[in-house]
């Protein structure tokens, strides 16, 4: 049959893995999904997954992993696209919106080494291995005597190399592991006070075009009112900060019944200064808060805060 919705995802596994869950979340919510080829799924290779001799922000920041299928989305080619959250920039291309949030997976960071249990047990000059400035940043808070590298790749190819022993040790979201089956690999999880989770971490959202009423009606379907205001409130912290890979920005949003708490971070690359801030109120404030909160810290944030202090380690 020809297809009745054409979702747009890259093709990693994990991102597969996204695009999979959608795909059965929308088919059991409506029978004529549930037909086999009433859902195509089409994949792209997007400019984050072929850069892989230098980091994100030196390639460009956010929107790497994003471009090639909102201009699908834009051309007609699919009608709807799966993305992680925290790959997503704040501003979207005009005529798109994010229309739905899937429920949120742990929003924590693993840790994975077969030298130490944990970060405080690497030796010193251990050389760490992430792509994340954000895991970078709080890594060389805490332990400034460490080395880091780039370590480029999907989740199966990273957890190749820490086992070639290119790197002694590596930090990835508890999330992914989670929807691929890996969480047994990890040696340890880092809780939110140890390492604060990236801005919307662990969180699916689906983009649409804006006038797609009938996509727009499948999707809105699936929507988790509670994800979606706790990615508001730290997306709020994040735009305002006017944050990109280029910026290492954590933020964490929690709701108990009505009940709303948010924790920021900003921190330098190198991790010698960083500002910390908190909210609490209520969830029906989500987006309030959070461009209060990073009001706050933009406020406190140095001239030249991140200017020219990005540790150049290598790419691995």
């Amino acid at each position: 049959m020809t297809a009745l919705l054409r979702i747009g995802t890259r093709g990693s596994p994990l991102a597969l893995a996204q695009a999979h869950e959608t795909r059965d979340r929308l088919a059991a919510a409506f029978p004529e999904l549930a037909e086999a080829g009433a859902v195509e799924i089409v994949t792209f290779k997007t400019e984050g997954d072929r850069i892989l001799d230098r980091t994100l922000s030196a390639a460009g920041g956010k929107g790497l992993f994003t471009k090639e299928i909102e201009q699908a989305l834009l051309d007609g080619s699919v009608d709807l696209a799966v993305h992680s959250m925290k790959d997503v920039p704040t501003a979207l291309p005009d005529g798109l919106a994010i229309t739905c949030y899937l429920p949120r997976e742990d929003h924590r960071d693993a840790w994975f080494s077969p030298k130490a249990a944990s970060l405080d047990d690497l030796p010193e000059g251990a050389l760490v291995g992430t792509a994340s400035l954000r895991r970078q940043a709080i890594v060389l808070m805490r332990r400034p005597d460490l080395r880091i590298a780039a370590l480029r790749g999907n989740v199966q190819t990273r957890l190749r190399k820490l086992e070639e022993g290119l790197v002694d040790a590596t930090l990835l979201a508890m999330a992914g592991l989670n929807r691929l089956g890996l969480v047994d690999k990890a040696t340890g999880v880092l809780s939110e006070e140890q390492m604060l989770p990236a801005v919307a971490q662990g969180a699916i959202g689906i983009e649409t075009r804006i006038g797609d009423d009938r996509t727009n009606a499948y999707v809105r379907a699936l929507n988790c009112a509670e994800t979606e205001l706790r990615v508001t409130a730290e997306r709020g912290v994040l735009a305002t900060l006017d944050g990109s890979c280029r910026t290492p920005i954590a933020a964490l949003a929690l709701i108990n019944g009505d009940a709303m708490s948010l924790k920021a971070l900003v921190i330098r690359p190198d991790g010698q200064q960083w500002f910390m801030t908190g909210r609490a109120g209520n969830r029906n404030e989500a987006l309030a808060m959070g461009i209060d909160a990073g009001q706050e810290l933009k406020s406190k944030l140095p001239a030249a805060f991140f200017d020219g202090i990005n540790p150049d380690g290598p790419v691995v």
